[in-house]
């Protein structure tokens, strides 16, 4: 069961009585914590609060506690967000033809493992389309003409847009993201590479992986930026192989690790608990 709560994320340069000057807030607001996360990066000094308060102990609305919240974010030079769990994100899913992460996500949403909406699923093939409208999801094929790729990521801006997405994942979605796009929907944008990154950046990682004989083989949930497979990474997780592992054996193998990557990279983003510092991340697990 899901309780009511909004969740207050804070960034700012780190000093004396920051910690304290929100906890007195919410206190003197009647707010009551149900939980805290926090951490200083020793380089920067810069701190990072992730703060979940019960809804039903204050008197008024995230609204209401946005504004009054607004002074003290001033004084002590905060970027932050407060957000109101009543509301579910709006992912918008994005997939070509592999369907492995696209499904278990999709089973994740519909059985109430995760809460979120999917307003609806893009994709470059045809192929999911019966999968994805047995869920009641629209589905919209957008092909892609590989000498000219501009129309069709016009027509994904304009799909991701009337969607009003709050985030984008790419679930397997085969394609590499304009710049343009990437800038609009900075920290919003999630992928899974099937590598352990920064290894076997690009295409085929797994054949690579196996003509490089490695012991290991892993899956990377990351933001997307406009550097490819550069982006903020969020989740990782290896599975160990051996020589007897064909390149289909280790494709079977990663397939797993890659849909609980990404599965558990999305939870942490829906939950607020990633915190985006630089190209780092600070993950309140």
């Amino acid at each position: 069961m899901n309780t009511h709560s909004f969740r207050l994320i804070v960034s700012c340069p780190d000093r004396v009585g920051l910690v304290a000057a929100v906890s007195s807030f919410l206190a003197s607001e009647g707010g009551l914590l149900t939980e805290a996360n926090y951490y200083r990066d020793p380089d920067s000094n810069w701190f990072f609060m992730r703060q979940v308060i019960a809804a039903d102990s204050l008197p008024y609305g995230a609204e209401e506690l946005t504004a009054r919240f607004a002074p003290l974010a001033e004084q002590y030079d905060m970027q932050w967000r407060l957000t109101d769990t009543s509301k579910p994100k709006r992912v918008v899913l994005m997939a070509s033809t592999q369907a492995h992460c696209l499904s278990d996500l999709l089973y994740r949403w519909r059985s109430g493992e995760m809460q979120f909406d999917i307003p609806c699923v893009i994709s470059n093939h045809d192929e999911l389309r019966s999968y994805v409208n047995w869920h009641n999801i629209p589905y919209h094929h957008i092909p892609v003409d590989q000498s000219d790729k501009t129309a069709h990521f016009a027509d994904v801006a304009t799909q991701i847009a009337q969607s009003r997405a709050d985030v984008i994942v790419l679930a397997r979605y085969m394609q590499i993201l304009p710049p343009a796009l990437c800038a609009t929907y900075p920290g919003q944008i999630i992928n899974i590479h099937h590598s352990f990154l920064p290894a076997f950046v690009g295409a085929k990682p797994y054949h690579q992986a196996a003509e490089r004989g490695v012991k290991l083989i892993g899956a990377t949930c990351h933001y997307v930026t406009s550097d490819l497979d550069a982006g903020p990474i969020i989740e990782q997780d290896v599975v160990r192989i051996s020589h007897h592992d064909s390149v289909p054996d280790l494709v079977r193998k990663g397939k797993d690790v890659e849909k609980n990557v990404l599965a558990k990279g999305l939870r942490y983003h829906l939950e607020d608990r990633v915190l985006l510092h630089g190209n780092k991340t600070i993950v309140f697990e």
